[in-house]
């Protein structure tokens, strides 16, 4: 597969100086197959990258060069794997990553090296087993995995990840025995009840299910 999609017709230079001024790639419902070159080469004011609901397959090792993004969403594609350069992405200040409903199988190693990660969605795919060096995203607030094939996490995850406050790991072979006997359990809880309880004194509107536990009871 060749570097990126070529430039689409329409927009051009006018195009790529809004990208400039707002730092905002909205690609959404596109029908692209892959990357198109031009974002590459607006590389430093890309803040948001957004490519939801498009045919891409794969995600070229070049997008690393995107070292402002913030948030790149990849939602709704057919991707098969996520490049080994994403944990070049640690020179970003990269909040959030949005892989859910694609095709992937697996996380790369690498995505510990995303190390300013707050929000990391990855729901509705095929994935088995997460890398360990996800306990690396010490700054990981909200971890969405529903709709996988995962039957473990990572051991460490819930004591190193300190600042962890939401689990969803709903449609998932892993059971609830298992969640609470990982190590760094009662602290997740703590955390995660805290959340919870600033919400209701804010009279924030919550949902139906109250405090998910965030894995199906088996």
């Amino acid at each position: 597969m060749g570097c990126c999609g070529s430039k689409s017709g329409g927009s051009g230079a006018d195009r790529t100086a809004r990208w400039r001024l707002t730092g905002i790639v909205a690609l959404r419902d596109a029908k692209l197959k892959a990357l198109p070159s031009e974002v590459l080469e607006v590389d430093t004011f890309v803040r948001t990258l957004d490519l939801t609901n498009n045919r891409i397959v794969e995600i070229h090792p070049e997008i690393s060069k995107l070292i402002n993004m913030q948030r790149l969403v990849l939602a709704r594609n057919l991707i098969e794997r996520l490049p080994t350069t994403m944990g070049n992405l640690r020179s970003l200040k990269l909040l959030l990553l949005n892989v859910s409903n694609n095709k992937l199988k697996s996380i790369p190693e690498s995505i510990g090296g995303c190390i300013s990660l707050e929000e990391f969605q990855a729901n509705d795919n095929s994935i088995e087993v997460l890398p360990p060096s996800i306990c690396n995203l010490v700054h990981l607030k909200s971890l969405l995995l529903n709709s996988n094939n995962i039957q473990q996490l990572p051991q460490n995850l819930l004591r190193d990840c300190k600042a962890l406050q939401n689990i969803s790991l709903h449609d998932n072979p892993i059971s609830m025995e298992q969640f609470q006997q990982m190590e760094g359990f009662q602290e997740f809880e703590a955390r995660r009840k805290k959340k919870f309880d600033k919400q209701i004194d804010s009279n924030v509107m919550l949902s139906s299910t109250g405090l998910d536990e965030g894995v199906d009871l088996r």
